[in-house]
């Protein structure tokens, strides 16, 4: 079972545990994300099963989208609500105007220390495995790109935002800096991932949609086009023989749609067969095949669109 597959992740899950979940559900062992999702964290978590979890390597750069709340007046070890507080809590109001400077100085390219939580490795052994041992934990600043900080609301204590970030970006991390800047602490709330790439939550579904989905043998029915995936790349669609070479990973010749460096190939309308890398001009050669090599049908040589 080959596809893609949108998740509205709740609180109180890893995404490994969601993972484990649909694993279950579509009774398959391939099975895997295109981005984590801290615990507290809900909303978008692409899952991708079958051949199709090789295309996770398109998504490593991904741009995403969150909306959230931060809380100003203590900050916490993890910079989350999860975490525990590492000062008092002061009694604070945040004016808007205030948030929106605050807010000012996060947009653009910036040096974010990532949260002493987090999966960033010291020596080989993840941050956080660190930190639950009490041991220290030193980290390097690093560069990320906060490309639409948007306050959406401020309300005594809490301030609403919505975010569009480079990938590596914690906006956890954010939370606790603009705490720091204000002199009064602050930590992430709450946090919804509203779009990963190119996959929003209008596409999501719940875990309980796809554990009954799973029972009624419909999962399939659930997943994305493929024709929806990597909308960067071109489509080609192959004929019988151009299909085989394919699926054999020999270089073939391809439609010149444009000259981007990567195309989707298609047999018929939905089965995605590869994603092609350009060699010279219209000489194409598998990057990945994503389908088993099978008899062809008889058909006139090349690819049509």
């Amino acid at each position: 079972m080959n596809g893609v597959l949108i998740i509205d992740k709740p609180a109180g899950l890893t995404s490994h545990d969601v993972v484990n979940r649909v694993r279950r559900s579509l009774g398959q062992k391939a099975v895997g994300h295109l981005g984590t999702l801290d615990p507290m964290a809900t909303g978008v978590l692409p899952l991708v099963t079958g051949n199709l979890t090789r295309l996770a390597q398109f998504y490593t750069a991904s741009e995403k989208t969150y909306e959230g709340m931060i809380r100003f007046g203590f900050a916490t070890d993890t910079y989350d609500a999860e975490g525990t507080p590492t000062s008092p809590a002061q009694p604070i109001k945040v004016s808007l105007e205030v948030a929106e400077g605050l807010a000012e100085g996060f947009r653009g390219m910036i040096l974010q220390m990532p949260p002493p939580f987090s999966a960033k490795k010291i020596q080989g052994v993840p941050a956080y495995k660190l930190a639950r041992k009490k041991q220290e934990v030193v980290l390097k600043p690093v560069q990320v790109e906060i490309k639409e900080f948007e306050i959406l609301a401020a309300e005594g204590d809490r301030v609403s935002f919505r975010a569009r970030v480079a990938s590596g970006t914690y906006m956890r991390s954010v939370a606790h800096d603009m705490g720091q800047k204000l002199g009064c602490g602050a930590h992430l709330e709450s946090l919804r991932r509203t779009q990963v790439a190119e996959f929003g939550i209008a596409s999501a579904h719940t875990i309980e949609e796809v554990d009954l989905a799973g029972r009624q043998g419909i999962v399939e029915e659930l997943f994305l086009h493929p024709r929806q995936l990597l909308p960067d790349f071109p489509c080609v669609t192959a004929t019988d023989e151009t299909a085989a070479r394919i699926r054999s990973g020999r270089t073939v010749n391809l439609p010149e749609l444009s000259r981007k460096r990567y195309v989707k190939v298609f047999y018929g309308q939905a089965e995605l067969i590869a994603i092609a890398t350009r060699v010279a001009g219209s000489l194409f050669h598998p990057k990945i095949v994503l389908a088993a090599e099978h008899a062809p049908q008889p058909a006139a040589a090349g690819a049509r669109d």
